[in-house]
């Protein structure tokens, strides 16, 4: 077995209301910030032993489909790197 860190970021998909990031854009825009969208997103780091990088991301992956994410309403992405 490998260690491997596993990041899963989970995010809004495109559609879904986003209250938190249209507050902070707005934000930004009173500092005049100039942007066209902001998306707000939550990044989860998973340390773990797997036999190969597909495994763990495999393994991050059904975290993210039974726990990390609603996959109604969200989308979620896993990096994979060896410790």
């Amino acid at each position: 077995m490998t260690a491997y860190t596993a990041t899963v970021t989970v995010r809004l998909k495109h559609g879904v209301l986003d209250p938190e990031a249209e507050t902070t854009k707005q934000a930004l825009e009173r500092l005049d910030f100039e942007l066209d969208a902001l998306r707000s997103a939550d990044q989860f780091e998973i340390d773990l032993d797997a036999a190969d990088a597909d495994a763990a991301a495999d393994r991050a992956g059904e975290m993210a489909e039974r726990l990390l994410a609603n996959p109604t309403i969200h989308d979620y992405e896993v990096d994979v790197a060896q410790r």
